[in-house]
């Protein structure tokens, strides 16, 4: 009895004691890493955030250092100054006098040579490249051969906020080349009323990390999207967000459910996403234009945009797509799903045949194929 009672004392001794505010009394009163405080979270979102932007401004630093070293490298070689012989000799220098500093290998400052030999005459692409960090840029100038295909990743690996693992992956699904051989299938409907559509969506989607066999169903291929969604908004785009899956839409006295709904930011607008494993037919517009339009009546909210649907197809016909949007009613996009990379040597030998077929004149790289760099707000 009389251990229990001092243990009550000291009890009541401490709450007397504790003049914390309420919300800390609340949050001490909760057994320690079950429950945090909301106000707990803001003050982590400031730290991350914090973190973030001393990355960018490192980064920054870094990657004008390495310019100006490139510009320095490339000046003494053009000047017949220096040779393999000399960066060796430099490479050795900084590290005996800076030990255990990392990123001035030979092989590493003449990569700054090489970056600056390449983006010197083009101000805006030497810009960017100071928005990726060192590997992405590495990754892009050596997988790329023509400058426009360089600029096309710099400013999307910018806008996305791709890190270099889906640098390369983009790189290896060939984006480039797609976006300029086969840019994306949109009705008149959305190049009216959504003229950034074109460059947001794509001509075909590559969901290759989703690990499903090739004959697989609809429910399989839905399954696994959800089960991976996070790397399915990465291919879809930044501003992509999810609302639901298998969305209630209500008409009449029937429910029906469409399988995806998203909303993308830029667009302002609710974008619905229909999956079908077989190839494209023209009856499949009649539906998605029927849940576009009980979105548009029931779900859209008055300040934004009309909604726009994707069906997802395993595959389709150029010609079948063209003549089915001519005179959808309805902003709608087809586009195809993909569960392998494609042969990129493949897609750059027609690249290399399309750019043959153009007249010497023209622009070898049409304009819409590059997309255009993301406004700060």
């Amino acid at each position: 009895m009389k251990k229990k009672a001092q243990r009550s004392t000291k009890r009541q001794t401490t709450e007397r004691d504790d003049n914390s505010p309420p919300g800390m009394r609340a949050a001490k009163s909760r057994s320690s890493g079950t429950t945090i405080s909301p106000e707990f979270n803001e003050v982590l979102h400031l730290i991350e955030a914090a973190r973030h932007r001393a990355f960018l401004a490192v980064n920054v630093e870094l990657m004008d250092l390495y310019w100006n070293v490139g510009s320095y490298v490339s000046r003494k070689i053009d000047m017949e100054e220096w040779g393999k012989g000399t960066v060796k000799q430099l490479s050795a220098y900084i590290q005996k006098r800076q030990p255990g500093l990392r990123g001035f290998s030979p092989q590493n400052i003449w990569r700054m040579r090489q970056m600056f030999d390449a983006y010197r005459d083009h101000p805006i692409l030497s810009t960017l490249l100071r928005e990726l960090s060192w590997s992405s840029n590495l990754l892009i100038l050596n997988k790329t051969k023509l400058p426009e295909e360089r600029e096309f990743y710099l400013r999307m690996a910018v806008r996305e906020g791709w890190q270099v693992r889906e640098v390369a992956r983009q790189i290896n699904a060939a984006y480039f080349e797609r976006s300029v051989l086969s840019p994306p299938k949109i009705s008149p409907h959305v190049r009216e009323r959504h003229p950034a559509a074109p460059e947001i969506f794509k001509d075909a989607y590559f969901l290759e990390f989703l690990g499903i066999p090739l004959d697989h169903s609809e429910s399989d291929l839905h399954a696994a999207l959800l089960r991976n969604l996070g790397r399915f908004i990465t291919e879809l785009g930044r501003d992509f967000a999810f609302i639901g899956s298998e969305y209630p839409v209500q008409v009449g006295g029937r429910d029906f459910a469409l399988d995806l709904l998203f909303f993308h930011r830029g667009l302002s607008c609710l974008v619905a996403i229909e999956l079908k494993i077989e190839e494209f037919q023209p009856e499949h517009l009649g539906k998605l234009e029927f849940y576009l339009e009980a979105l548009d009546r029931d779900v859209r909210k008055p300040h934004e945009k009309p909604s726009i649907g994707l069906l997802l197809c395993a595959t389709k016909d150029a010609e079948v797509v063209e003549y089915a949007l001519a005179r959808a009613n309805s902003p709608a996009l087809i586009a195809e799903y993909q569960t392998q990379l494609p042969d990129r040597a493949v897609l750059q030998r027609k690249l290399h045949e399309f750019y043959l077929q153009l007249a010497p004149s023209e622009d070898p790289i049409p304009a819409k194929s590059i997309p255009k760099p993301r406004k700060k707000r």
